[in-house]
């Protein structure tokens, strides 16, 4: 049992048959290891080895976005990310295509990190948001760095970034270059991926050498949560396109060149069980609110989390949910009526398939927030709206 009112990153962990691990790698010699999220891979950190997805794929007819002349933006605090346009110019054209059009927004992300381990370094990927030098990654990908490199494609040398803003509960974070004139990268319309969609993957796999390394597949899932050390990670896209250490903060895309997500992890298998193909991108439904709020992060604006005031448990009998185990008393939940022994099923038509989906769900939500909250109750489905407050320290 978890006391979700209390800390909601403290749940105790599912018995998941697969390993997931972060793509991000950190330098075997400098004292860093890939991190374990209780089955799951976080790939999205870039600490010590460089995970990237490297690959080829038959070639096809696809619909292309011209990155260059989009004009439907989409207004977040200051800066505009760029969000396809129905109306965009398109024209046929392959893979390769794709791969060469988002060339010059993906970059290589290098880190000096510092921890109780003594640190090290490592590498990853971020995805270019403005012309002025804005850049997504993973927030696990900076995580402890005390200094930030970032290489464009077609340069040797590396330019200064600077960090502006970390989400750890969601893995992104917002950097910046001292650049203009940068080609920004287009981002699908949420609620535009389907599962079955032909998606690449691109970012600079294993350090390797050369530019970014590009691998294909197809969306195999949407929704899907994952543990990790800082909770839980929500809505995210799985995928068979191959991801690898070093691809973490790079971008997930459409044969329209709109990134769709951003690579997070990946499952491995263990003695026990095999988990092959199985990667997870942050979608870009949860991307695009993350970044506004990494903005207002940026410029001074503290965000604070949800609060429902309840314990849970995992369910044993093989349903879906989450078991309420207690209401604190005069907490949102208790006001909206929910009781102890409640399965909680789905919040605001989000699937609830655990602790860690409700737990995420609630953290993205924000203070003053109205939920609605399915419950099933003694063989009856009920609804229930719970007004959240914010978390106290």
């Amino acid at each position: 049992m978890s006391d979700f009112s209390e800390n909601p990153s403290q749940l105790p962990p599912p018995q998941l048959p697969a390993q997931f691990e972060m793509p991000s790698q950190n330098n075997d010699e400098l004292g860093r290891t890939p991190r374990r999220h209780f089955g799951i891979v976080i790939v999205a950190a870039v600490f010590g080895l460089f995970g990237g997805i490297i690959g080829t794929y038959v070639a096809q007819e696809a619909n292309l976005v011209d990155l260059n002349n989009s004009e439907s933006t989409t207004q977040i605090t200051s800066a505009p990310v760029v969000v396809a346009d129905d109306e965009d110019v398109m024209g046929d054209s392959l893979i390769a295509k794709v791969a060469e059009r988002l060339a010059n927004s993906v970059v290589t992300i290098s880190t000096t990190t510092s921890d109780e381990q003594g640190g090290g370094r490592g590498v990853g990927t971020g995805v270019v948001l403005t012309s002025d030098g804005e850049i997504l990654t993973n927030a696990h990908v900076v995580e402890d760095a005390v200094d930030v490199v970032v290489r464009f494609a077609g340069e040797t040398e590396p330019r200064v970034a600077k960090i502006l803003a970390t989400d750890i509960g969601n893995d992104l974070a917002l950097i910046k270059v001292e650049l203009t004139g940068l080609v920004a990268a287009t981002f699908a319309k949420p609620g535009s991926v389907k599962i079955g969609d032909t998606v690449v993957a691109i970012g600079y796999a294993l350090a390797l050498d050369g530019g970014p390394t590009v691998t294909s597949g197809i969306v195999s899932a949407l929704k899907r949560t994952i543990e990790t050390d800082s909770g839980a990670l929500n809505s995210l896209i799985q995928t068979d396109a191959a991801i690898s250490s070093g691809n973490s903060g790079g971008p997930l895309v459409n044969l329209k060149g709109e990134v769709v997500g951003i690579n997070t992890a990946v499952a491995r298998g263990d003695y026990e069980s095999a988990a092959n193909n199985i990667g997870f991108s942050i979608s870009v439904d949860e991307v695009l609110i993350v970044i506004e709020q990494l903005r207002a992060q940026a410029n001074g604006v503290e965000r604070k989390e949800g609060f429902l005031g309840v314990g849970l448990a995992a369910r044993e009998d093989g349903g879906q949910g989450a078991i309420i185990t207690n209401v604190q008393p005069g907490s949102p939940a208790d006001k909206a009526g929910i009781l102890v022994d409640d399965v909680v099923l789905a919040v605001d038509g989000e699937p609830i398939d655990g602790q860690a989906g409700l737990v995420a769900a609630i953290r993205d939500a924000v203070p003053g927030q109205t939920v609605k909250i399915e419950i099933f109750r003694e063989g009856t489905r009920l609804s229930f709206e719970a007004t959240l407050i914010a978390r106290s320290e």
